[in-house]
């Protein structure tokens, strides 16, 4: 009975994608042929969609299978989104006088154009190397020889069916670029095992960072083989940060920067955060920078009066409207902000895509958090 819930989210949302396009799409403005061909297409693509994600992301993990599923479920939800946007249109429509069949005709159309050319901006969006966004961050109690100290952030790569082993070339390239101190991958590495995804990923070990780069597990790689990604990262000379801290020296001063596990974690033995463990030990008069995949975990971040926090994990939404969602669960989609008294959070939006490469008004980024001394 526990899996009944999830079977039936796995018919309803699918339902709703593809009801909401049919309604405004097919069911109001055509009539005929052309009526029945559409409800046959929007039929096969209900059928289709939990076919492929299943085939693709289930046991059997087809690359082929979850690049049309992932494909398919990203141009539906930008149909679904601009679809109830056109059903409020036609709202507008009746109550200035407009009658059927035009007006029906003129909200298809205008879903239509309007969902093609973001579906369009938004691939390549999505496939572009990501935009370079510079932050400055005072951090309290960071000594002097400190400041203007350069960490660059990449997160949420999500290596996946689709070989993007040029684009992660070309990632390195931008962020070696950056003149980076410090290198922080946020986790969400790839999806899918080390031996099908290690190509894409292997570029990350000619990143450059004087004083060291880091990395930390995201729920994604728990999905997948978290503990052969750490041991992967660990060959490729990043340092992974499984609750636990190092403590940095740079002209004459310290800072202490700390990675805690992903929650998702939790199941398997030996994993899951642990922000007591990944600080004991360190200097408490020090300022700790800490990678933590969820904008969540912040509240501990508060708790333990860390500096700075660093996360990835929203995708800044990825495609429109999806942000007001992650908004329900995460306190952050993006950007810079205050926790508590003495907390901040960065949050990244992503260097890569999750799923369908889409990015709709949430561009991806490479991250440069220059620290200076507050």
């Amino acid at each position: 009975m526990k899996y009944v819930p999830r079977a039936a989210l796995f018919l309803v949302i699918p339902a709703a994608l593809f009801l909401v396009p049919w309604w405004v799409l097919i069911y109001c403005p055509v009539s005929g042929p052309l009526f029945w061909a559409g409800t046959a297409l929007a039929v096969a693509g209900y059928v289709g969609l939990p076919l492929a994600m299943f085939r693709g992301h289930g046991p059997k993990q087809s690359d082929p299978a979850a690049i049309v599923g992932d494909t398919l479920l990203g141009v539906m939800w930008v149909l679904f989104s601009w679809s109830v946007v056109g059903a409020v249109g036609r709202t507008v429509l009746i109550l200035a006088g407009v009658d059927d069949p035009l007006r029906s005709r003129v909200v298809a159309l205008g879903v239509l154009v309007v969902s093609a050319a973001l579906i369009g901006w938004g691939v390549v969006e999505a496939r572009r190397v990501p935009r370079v966004r510079t932050v400055e961050v005072a951090v309290p109690r960071l000594g002097a020889g400190l400041d203007g100290l350069r960490m660059v952030v990449i997160t949420d790569t999500h290596f996946a069916a689709l070989d993007r082993r040029r684009w992660s070339e070309r990632v390195v390239a931008v962020v070696n670029e950056q003149r980076a101190d410090i290198a922080c991958h946020a986790g969400d590495l790839a999806d899918g095992s080390v031996a099908a995804r290690r190509a894409q990923v292997e570029p990350l070990a000619k990143v450059e960072a004087r004083l060291g780069r880091y990395y930390i597990t995201g729920n994604h790689e728990y999905f997948g083989d978290a503990p052969g990604w750490i041991t992967t990262m660990t060959e490729l000379g990043w340092l992974p940060l499984h609750n636990q801290h190092e403590t940095l020296t740079h002209n004459g001063d310290r800072l202490v920067i700390a990675g805690i596990d992903d929650p998702t974690g939790s199941g398997l033995p030996g994993h899951g955060p642990d922000l007591d463990a990944a600080l004991a030990g360190a200097d408490p008069q020090l300022p700790v920078v800490l990678l933590a995949h969820q904008p969540t975990q912040v509240r501990d971040a508060v708790r333990a009066g860390v500096a700075l926090q660093i996360s990835g994990h929203t995708h800044g939404g990825q495609i429109w409207p999806f942000h007001y969602l992650v908004r329900l669960e995460q306190p952050v989609v993006a950007g810079l902000s205050r926790h508590g008294d003495h907390t901040q959070l960065y949050t990244s939006r992503g260097t890569g895509f999750w799923g369908p490469q889409l990015r709709v008004f949430a561009p991806s980024e490479i991250t440069v958090l220059v620290l200076r001394a507050a």
